[in-house]
């Protein structure tokens, strides 16, 4: 199982799953949350704006932001939960989630993966720059691009702070 969700809602979503795995996708001067001992080694920070083009003062997701990613991903036992979480939880942490379910599920289309995570976060806008060298990266050849703005057509512009916590799971757990 795959969790997204705000910045506000990390704690209570700890709480309540005991995720195995956390990655924070936040601005680079912001503030990640402090997870305690029990997520030592276990907690991938990684700091960049949710911009898809570049800007003066401004990090963009990068092609080491995703490996850094990928390589947290594969310590993952996907027996246990994954929380992936960003300021808003409609951006950076749908994108990462996404890079996940597609890295967890390498037989699974790209579209179906898509599918299930507008399906789980409605709100979901992924951030197109990190599943673009997401794509790049697990060679995926555009699909994980394509799929995302297959799935996003006369997706209405959205007025929220933040989204709802949202499960995403494709496949029963790696015996």
């Amino acid at each position: 199982m795959i969790l997204v969700c705000p910045l506000s809602q990390v704690s209570e979503l700890i709480a309540l799953h005991r995720p195995g795995c956390v990655v924070s996708l936040l601005d680079p001067e912001g503030s990640f949350p402090d997870l305690g001992p029990d997520y030592v080694g276990r907690h991938l920070r990684l700091g960049f704006h949710d911009i898809c083009v570049p800007g003066e003062h401004l990090v963009m997701p990068s092609a080491e932001h995703v490996a850094a990613l990928l390589g947290f991903l594969r310590a993952w036992d996907r027996n246990d939960p994954l929380l992936i979480h960003c300021r808003a939880g409609i951006s950076r942490s749908t994108a990462a989630a996404f890079v996940a379910a597609c890295y967890a599920n390498p037989d699974t289309s790209e579209y179906e993966i898509a599918v299930a995570l507008r399906r789980a976060a409605p709100l979901a806008r992924p951030n197109e720059t990190l599943v673009r060298l997401a794509d790049a990266a697990l060679g995926r050849s555009g699909r994980m691009s394509e799929a995302i703005a297959a799935t996003a057509h006369d997706l209405p512009w959205i007025e929220v702070e933040e989204a709802e916590p949202a499960e995403l799971t494709l496949h029963r757990p790696i015996p």
